[in-house]
């Protein structure tokens, strides 16, 4: 115990720089956006590779889960498959309604944060596969979140449990639309808000994309209603939602492409201009 207060002792001014520097940096990255983008894609880079390790123990521990997930996606797509009326014809979408297969990139998870208020998920597919900043990612159960950073072979994800994601989306069997949101409490929950006390809402109606954005196309799948909140202030719902996806175990995912993206995109900022 002597010979370490001898040293911090001795090497005080050191250690009172180091501390500094430390909190300087820190202080930047914080609040300056430009050198958050710079840390966030070197670190996308540097830990892309380390996480990847990582993910391929996890996973081969968890291979009986991955084995179940896969079984019951096929039963699904078999499903699928046998009501369709003319069976001799391919189909023309993908199995998730609305998605052409040529818009999909599929990728994997190989890090997943769940156990803060901003978090993050990082994917072994970058701008090298097509992946570029606010693409929606899904997986067969529903969504995921939205591309943040992308560096050549790995991008980062805001995931849904994420305080500062907002999402559209609505009641399927009414259309009534909302802001998807989460309260940073629960993994397996996130929140509807906004939606208008007019519409008629019941615990176990399906939450779905609401296709009012470029980032996901309508009617994936995200939840069903678990509680009904009222707000006697504003004269809107708060509807606690259910995920169909189990976010602390993601395996294969899917990052939607969509072609028309550039076009919306440059027509709504010359309607603004």
């Amino acid at each position: 115990m002597q010979q370490i207060v001898t040293f911090v002792f001795k090497n005080s001014y050191r250690l009172l720089f180091l501390l500094l520097l430390f909190l300087s940096f820190i202080l930047t990255v914080q609040f300056h956006s430009f050198h958050r983008s710079k840390v966030i894609s070197s670190a996308n880079f540097f830990t892309g590779g380390v996480y990847e390790r990582m993910n391929s123990i996890s996973e081969y521990l968890r291979l009986k889960d991955q084995n179940n997930q896969l079984a019951t996606e096929n039963a699904r797509l078999k499903m699928l498959l046998f009501n369709v009326k003319d069976s001799t014809l391919a189909p023309r979408l993908d199995s998730i309604k609305g998605v052409k297969k040529v818009n999909i990139i599929v990728s994997k998870v190989i890090h997943n944060a769940y156990n803060t208020h901003e978090n993050y998920l990082t994917i072994n597919s970058g701008s090298a596969q097509g992946i570029q900043s606010d693409m929606g990612v899904i997986n067969s159960a529903g969504i995921i979140g939205i591309i943040d950073k992308a560096s050549e072979n790995y991008a980062s994800i805001i995931s849904i449990l994420n305080v500062k994601s907002q999402i559209n989306a609505k009641i399927k069997k009414t259309n009534h639309f909302g802001s998807l949101v989460w309260n940073g409490k629960s993994t397996g929950f996130v929140q509807l808000i906004d939606v208008p006390r007019l519409a008629s809402v019941h615990k176990g109606d399906t939450i779905v994309t609401g296709g009012q954005s470029v980032i996901f196309p309508e009617n994936i799948g995200i939840g069903t209603i678990d509680k009904i909140y009222i707000d006697n202030q504003t004269n809107y719902y708060t509807l606690n939602v259910k995920l169909f996806n189990d976010m602390t175990n993601l395996g294969h995912v899917y990052i939607i492409k969509s072609k028309d993206r550039e076009e919306i995109i440059n027509l709504e900022k010359r309607e603004n201009e």
